[in-house]
């Protein structure tokens, strides 16, 4: 995938194995940024934020952010409070944060949730059976955000554990967001 658009990656609550379509993709395309977090298993929302915002910054046009899991929540809580514009959002498998019963305690941080719609495009890639958000709440996010939402049928937590590997058909949806 070949953009002049900037592309950053997103991982989310400790960071993402070698066979996570992000690394598949980051591997694909060297032109795309890693955005890479101080610490992955005791994550706080200021320190996130501020490695997101620096990431951003550095950007020569505004980016397309590509989040997994907890980083879906960080772009929501970028959204809030930044002024730097960004081109759009690929959203995949938001972590519902305010849900003790379906995400861990480090996380809880970033709640509450925002649900407010985001000032650029979105997508929402959502599952039936992520185990760390139920399909309606996902739903509420992408509602709330103003985002387009796909729904896969039996995907997990769409990684690679699930063999979402080098997910040819995300790479559809992040096109969908470059085009002009």
């Amino acid at each position: 995938m070949v953009s002049t658009t900037p592309i950053l990656i997103l991982p989310g609550y400790g960071d993402s194995g070698p066979d996570h379509w992000q690394h598949h993709w980051k591997r694909a395309d060297p032109a795309l940024e890693r955005v890479v977090q101080d610490d992955w298993l005791m994550p706080r929302l200021e320190d996130w934020l501020a490695t997101l915002g620096r990431y951003i910054r550095e950007c020569k046009t505004p980016p397309v952010l590509v989040a997994h899991s907890l980083s879906c929540s960080l772009v929501a809580h970028w959204a809030m409070r930044a002024s730097t514009p960004v081109k759009g959002a690929l959203l995949v498998a938001p972590a519902d944060v305010d849900s003790s019963d379906h995400t861990p305690d480090e996380v809880r941080g970033f709640s509450p949730m925002p649900l407010v719609r985001l000032p650029f495009p979105s997508i929402v890639v959502a599952s039936t059976d992520d185990p760390f958000v139920t399909p309606g709440r996902a739903a509420t996010f992408a509602h709330a955000w103003g985002s387009r939402l796909v729904t896969l049928a039996n995907a997990a937590h769409i990684n690679g554990d699930a063999g979402y590997g080098p997910w040819p058909e995300g790479k559809k949806l992040l096109a969908d967001l470059l085009k002009p």
